[in-house]
């Protein structure tokens, strides 16, 4: 087989140099003889990488000071019951804006543990967009508003930061984190699972807002208390020090790249790419309305079930894996992160020529 390329959702690609550096080191990490996988997450050597990781981080993303970055565990499922056991605070309630599958499944989450307010923002069917970003005339009235500016399963993205008054801000970045610059300072909390764009499944990294630190409940446990995690360097227990050690080659890597804004630049360039290529296409359609369409997420169809399950088959045997789209809309999806090369989109689209070629009735 020639050279594969992966288009899964996630766990998704990481960028082979830093694969390729991982291995280089797996059984003698800083001249230590052992692996970083047997290394305390106490000892110097660690803590070093973590404090590392963390400045590099900041220096990407252009981190306020007055944010205070976790290193956590449990994926953005476990953030949707830590969010409101965190930040509910004195306002007894939080507004969700609902753009699709994983917005959705947040509010679920919430309401076991706080009153929960959602408004459906999106406008499904033959030309799926977002309808509305402003809520700054009810937003007061929360202690906190939630959305989640890129839904995986749909290939819908929000570039606008919706308006919200003087409310906390919460955004589940999972799927478009560090796709591309963003003011921090507009947001409370930022909260992604890492295996998208930041390295391997097992952490989860949340940024907060410092004066949101502090207000937990009682009863939530220790592990998602985002002060006791604060206050122990994100190791309230032994964290998964592999994960958060790939993360931390990915920071590297990207500044070497030259920071988000060529991040930006790459990611824009492949979806444009694509795009272009299926609304130029007779056999394959996109029914998000171009305002909206994922630069991370690129869904797709023939019009028919049994043909789209037929690319599928032939597009995993020709190398181009993982292109099956979500189970809740079928077709096909296409997951261009920044570890994806351009030539992995050109791959995918010369590939589409040859099915339609073929196939088109």
């Amino acid at each position: 087989m020639s050279q594969v390329f992966n288009f899964s959702a996630g766990p998704a690609m990481i960028f082979p140099e830093v694969l390729h550096k991982a291995q280089a080191e797996l059984t003698n990490w800083l001249g230590q003889g052992v692996s970083v996988m047997e290394v305390s997450h106490r000892g110097k050597y660690f803590m070093s990488l973590i404090a590392e990781a963390e400045k590099d981080l900041r220096e990407i993303y252009n981190i306020p000071d007055n944010y205070r970055v976790l290193f956590l565990q449990g994926g953005a499922r476990g953030q949707f019951a830590a969010l409101p056991m965190n930040l509910i605070g004195q306002k007894g309630k939080a507004l969700y804006l609902n753009s699709g599958h994983w917005s959705a499944t947040a509010a679920k989450e919430a309401r076991n543990f706080a009153e929960i307010d959602e408004i459906t923002i999106v406008e499904n069917g033959n030309n799926t967009r977002i309808t509305r970003l402003d809520f700054s005339d009810i937003a007061d009235q929360y202690g906190y508003v939630h959305y989640c500016p890129n839904e995986t399963i749909s290939g819908v993205e929000i570039f606008d930061v919706p308006k919200v008054g003087n409310a906390v801000l919460v955004a589940d970045m999972s799927s478009n984190i560090l796709s591309r610059e963003i003011d921090i300072s507009k947001f409370g909390v930022i909260y992604a699972g890492a295996q998208k764009n930041l390295g391997p499944a097992g952490i989860t990294l949340v940024i907060v807002r410092e004066d949101l630190i502090g207000n937990a409940r009682k009863e939530t446990p220790s592990i998602w208390n985002y002060a006791i995690q604060r206050d122990a360097d994100s190791m309230i227990n032994t964290p998964p020090t592999f994960a958060w050690y790939l993360c931390s080659l990915v920071f590297k890597h990207i500044k070497a790249l030259g920071g988000l804004k060529m991040i930006a630049k790459r990611n824009e360039l492949k979806a444009k790419t694509l795009y272009d290529y299926i609304d130029s296409s007779k056999l394959y359609r996109n029914v998000v309305a171009k305002e909206n369409r994922s630069t991370m997420n690129v869904t797709f169809v023939t019009g028919n079930p049994e043909l789209d399950a037929k690319f599928v088959s032939e597009s995993t045997a020709a190398g181009l894996q993982a292109l099956k789209g979500h189970k809740v809309l079928g077709g096909m999806r296409a997951s261009i992160y920044n570890a994806m090369p351009l030539e992995g989109v050109e791959a995918l689209i010369e590939f589409m020529k040859k099915f339609e070629a073929e196939n088109l009735s």
